[in-house]
């Protein structure tokens, strides 16, 4: 009897050290898988964040760029930028052109905004109280066009912004910094709007020192935090820069309001900061959840299942080792997932950029100085829709490639209903295909300069080709505009003579030439496949794609 108490007692004794120390692993485990998800998150949503900011910061600073010696009393200023800022797709509420008048220039902005529809021309102040041009003295920013129109809308112009604290504050940074710039929270369109932010780029005429005038965007505050997330770890609240010791929260239908912090509640588990206007926010995030009690609840469970086990001698060994085997493929999932989630986004900010990159250079090669206006407009609205709709294709294939054939769509490319397109149905590669996207767009769009005058068009084809043997095929692709010479067609543009001889052939690995026959202009392109449809892109997809799954 002694000897098996000896014995018993050994083992309750082994079985309650081994209960308590898989109760302080797991708890242990649980805390740190729990903090290491909720900081990989909360790295995530802060980059997230960041990217949004800067997307909407951009599009203020290309539209301000758009302007050319604008005049500040024209009717309808946001005219020619209407399809440009949609074609960014961003969520603004309000995108606004506001003119910095003069004390003479009141009376024929008045009559402006009447020319232009709007109800209330009346030049008068943020309180909607008419302003007398006799008793200005100095220069006055003044909303004169606004996009889009709606009845809540059509009567803010005529509205200066001088008296108002936060927008003038915004107005006057900007035009001293000369750089885009975000105002404070406030109520947007009306006094009890949802809470957002303005960003207004200036507007500086060339050769001069003072801006003409800014071009404002306004967003709300919750979608630009990205805070209506119901599954995520935490939730998300802007420190309130206009009070100290305040936050900005949003509730799940998005609507924003102000609480008080108190240094006896709770502190956010988490602070970032991103730039947005030429400012830092700090986001502040909070758990959901409290993971050093759930990882007590767990470990709690854990040892008091262990300590039941040390009573059942036989199971009590096996149910250590499923314990334990369970536990570690657990982790073994969790930091698969960790894994690919970074590789997933270092994919996405490499994708990003180099797509921000050929957006930047077009915008800059196609608004050089000296250029027309016009001109460039068209063409730099042209070229980003082409981007835009390669972009679009490459996400709804998930990046695995884009059928050639689909690059001709109307959308992307002007006189698609007289091109003849014929070649085998390939898909291209992601890079490929914004290198052709960009070709097919500079070749068409340089196709029906003056041979309109003649009363006819040319009939274009555009036909490839892949030959060769197994592993060293050809991609072989011929344009070819009839009924046009070197006198009636229109001479490409220097972003296009580059883009054609340099840029496209050079990003397929591939030569190019171009020349005119008797009745015909001919652009030809010969790359070798493998950079044409890039087989490694493809597989480098497929497997940041694939699902987790544990480590044998």
């Amino acid at each position: 009897m002694v000897r098996l108490g000896f014995i018993i007692g050994f083992i309750a004794l082994l079985g309650a050290l081994l209960s308590g120390l898989a109760a302080y692993r797991v708890h242990d485990q649980e805390l740190a898988l729990d903090r290491i998800a909720l900081a990989r998150a909360i790295d995530v949503h802060a980059s997230l964040v960041q990217d949004r900011s800067t997307e909407r910061e951009l599009l203020a600073r290309v539209a301000s760029g758009l302007f050319r010696a604008p005049s500040v009393l024209k009717p309808n200023m946001l005219e020619p930028l209407r399809s440009a800022i949609y074609a960014f797709k961003t969520d603004f509420v309000v995108a606004g052109w506001v003119a910095r008048l003069q004390p003479n220039e009141v009376a024929a902005a008045q009559t402006a905004i009447a020319a232009a529809g709007f109800p209330k021309p009346q030049i008068r102040d943020y309180g909607d109280k008419p302003i007398d041009p006799a008793s200005l003295t100095h220069p006055i920013d003044v909303l004169m066009d606004l996009e889009p129109r709606s009845e809540e809308t059509k009567a803010l112009p005529g509205r200066s912004y001088d008296n108002d604290p936060v927008r003038n504050a915004m107005l006057a940074r900007a035009r001293a910094e000369k750089r885009s710039v975000a105002s404070d929270p406030v109520p947007l369109l009306r006094g009890n709007g949802p809470i957002g932010v303005i960003v207004a780029a200036p507007v500086i005429p060339e050769g001069a020192t003072e801006p003409a005038g800014f071009v404002t965007f306004s967003y709300e505050l919750a979608s630009l935090m990205l805070t209506n997330d119901d599954l995520s770890l935490f939730s998300v609240a802007l420190k309130d820069p206009r009070k100290e010791g305040s936050e900005l929260v949003a509730n799940d239908q998005g609507v924003v309001s102000t609480r008080m912090t108190s240094p006896d509640g709770p502190a956010p588990s988490a602070t970032r900061t991103v730039s947005f206007g030429g400012r830092d926010w700090q986001l502040g995030y909070y758990a959901k959840s409290n993971s050093a009690r759930r990882a007590e609840q767990t470990a709690i469970i854990v040892a008091a299942i262990g300590f039941a086990i040390t009573a059942m001698v036989c199971g009590l060994f096996g149910y250590v080792a499923y314990n334990n085997l369970r536990l570690s493929r657990e982790i073994q999932v969790r930091i698969g997932f960790e894994r690919r989630l970074t590789a997933v986004i270092d994919e996405l900010n490499h994708r990003v950029k180099n797509i921000l990159a050929v957006i930047q250079s077009i915008v800059t090669r196609t608004l050089r100085h000296g250029s027309d206006i016009d001109v460039a407009r068209e063409l730099l609205i042209g070229r980003i829709h082409a981007m835009s709709n390669v972009v679009s294709l490459l996400s709804e294939s998930q990046w695995q490639g884009v059928k050639l054939k689909g690059l001709f769509e109307a959308r992307a490319i002007p006189h698609a209903d007289r091109i003849a397109v014929s070649g085998p149905d390939i898909a291209v590669s992601a890079r490929a295909a914004q290198s052709l996207s960009l070709l097919f767009f500079e070749l068409a769009s340089h196709s029906d300069e003056g041979l309109s005058l003649v009363g006819k068009h040319p009939h274009i084809t555009a036909n490839w080709t892949v030959t060769g043997e197994a592993g060293e095929e050809l991609f072989q692709f011929r344009w070819e505009e009839f009924n046009t010479s070197e006198a009636t067609r229109r001479p490409d543009s220097d972003f296009g003579l580059i883009l054609l001889d340099r840029v496209a052939p050079e990003a397929l690995g591939g030569t190019a030439k171009r020349y005119f026959t008797e009745v015909s202009y001919v652009y030809e392109l010969i790359a070798p496949m493998e950079t044409v449809v890039d087989m490694t892109e493809r597989d480098r997809t497929d497997k940041i794609s694939a699902p987790v799954r544990p480590a044998k």
